[in-house]
């Protein structure tokens, strides 16, 4: 058994909360846990999942859900074999003839970052015990393409190809593809109409999915929660809004955006209150479709958006792939209360099929307890909970690392619930 990490530092006047809300979950982690099993019966989880938390010690939410992640890279070695199980459960479920997958990745070449990620993602899925090649959509790609890689891995990207309601690469056309792009800009051409199984579909693209409609999703999911074990669930639920027709170039909306983040402050201000929180509210503006942490805002005045720099402009207008951000979400801001080494820390938790396979800490240097952690100069710290997760243990603290782990992986399953509920509608409409 790996050993496990001290947890990150958090300010011990902000402690009593959070350990209310692990003590709750310590008390009721049978109906928990049971409560999980009927969840992803009814609404199967996507393939996979990595949620990324803020735990302000008075409160420990999701912030943002990806089902493309990338990352896995930073998971701990040690849980391979957990991730690898996961994959195997995960595949046998979507479609249990296959005996190949296909990965579709996004049209990196050059981020070497996240080829480490991708060439993980292809060993997870190779050592459960299927054949994986890698189709490139990228044009630059008309050759199968070798990349060296820092770890000394190796990497290889073939041209994706189509033979009537089939993808592939060579004379590889698996039942099973595996996507690990997020279709931003849409569906491609190339997967129109094809008839082989699509891991997650392509309807939970960010061309047309929403962060909001996830959310809305998500609040569902905590009430029931907070029902189940009869605690408030804005402790584990920000507070949202949205705000369409704004364009930060230009100035237009602004002043709607303006009036729409005074109100949802006053309704966090009386959480507060509620709750006797001292701290001062604050919103996280971001687009509300997209990833890599393009397009975000920390707001504490709302009057600040009628003075944006130059700068401040352009980092909102654009997102991934240059596209334009004219809706917002209006997120409640979690403070991350945690630390390493003195450096502003957020747990990020992965999935595979509705298991815990991992996660890390996000740290950033040069940000503080408002910021977001997801820029430029951040680094991460893997987690080593492949049982903290999901075996929490009565007799310690609740601060204790096996209890704090048990509550991310609570809480980053609260998230999964409501993907999967997203994947349900999906299909449907």
């Amino acid at each position: 058994m790996p050993l496990l990490p001290a947890v990150p530092h958090l300010e011990t006047a902000l402690k009593g909360p959070l350990l209310t809300i692990e003590q709750k979950l310590l008390a009721n982690k049978a109906i928990i846990e049971s409560w999980f099993r009927c969840q992803f019966r009814s609404t199967p989880a996507p393939f996979y999942a990595s949620v990324d938390l803020r735990n302000a010690g008075f409160k420990l939410a999701p912030v943002d859900t990806n089902l493309f992640p990338a990352g896995f890279n930073n998971l701990h070695p040690d849980l391979r074999a957990l991730a690898i199980n996961a994959v195997q459960h995960g595949i046998e479920r979507f479609c249990p003839v296959t005996d190949g997958v296909l990965i579709i990745p996004e049209n990196h070449t050059r981020n070497l970052y996240y080829l480490e990620n991708l060439c993980t993602l292809a060993n997870l899925i190779s050592d459960a015990g299927y054949t994986v090649r890698i189709g490139s959509l990228n044009p630059d790609i008309q050759a199968p393409t070798a990349i060296e890689l820092p770890s000394g891995r190796p990497l290889v990207l073939e041209p994706l190809i189509r033979r009537e309601h089939r993808v592939g690469v060579g004379d590889f056309f698996p039942c099973a593809v595996l996507l690990n792009n997020d279709m931003a800009r849409g569906i491609p051409d190339l997967l129109n109409g094809i008839d082989q199984v699509l891991l997650p579909p392509t309807s939970l693209g960010w061309h047309s999915r929403t962060k909001s409609a996830h959310f809305t999703h998500y609040k569902a999911v905590a009430q029931e929660f907070a029902d189940l074990i009869d605690c408030d669930p804005w402790f584990f639920d920000p507070l949202f809004t949205t705000c369409d027709g704004i364009d930060f170039q230009h100035g237009e909306g602004i002043d709607q955006l303006i009036n729409t983040c005074k109100r949802l402050l006053s309704d966090i201000q009386a959480a507060y209150d509620a709750h006797g929180i001292a701290q001062k509210p604050y919103l996280i503006v971001k687009a509300d479709a997209g990833t890599y942490g393009m397009g975000v805002m920390s707001v504490l005045d709302p009057q600040q958006l009628a003075s944006l720099n130059k700068n401040a402009r352009k980092k909102m207008t654009s997102g991934k792939e240059g596209l334009s951000t004219e809706r917002v979400i209006i997120q409640e801001g979690v403070y991350t209360f945690e630390t390493v080494s003195d450096a502003v820390a957020e747990p990020v938790v992965y999935m595979i099929d509705h298991a815990v396979v991992g996660g890390f800490y996000r740290v950033h240097t040069g940000k503080n307890a408002t910021d977001n952690l997801n820029a430029v100069g951040m680094h991460f710290e893997p987690l080593a909970f492949a049982d903290a997760c999901i075996q929490p243990d009565a007799r310690l603290n609740p601060d204790a690392a096996p209890n704090r782990f048990y509550a991310y992986g609570v809480v980053a399953r609260l998230a999964l619930v409501a993907a999967a509920r997203e994947l349900a509608h999906s299909q449907i409409s």
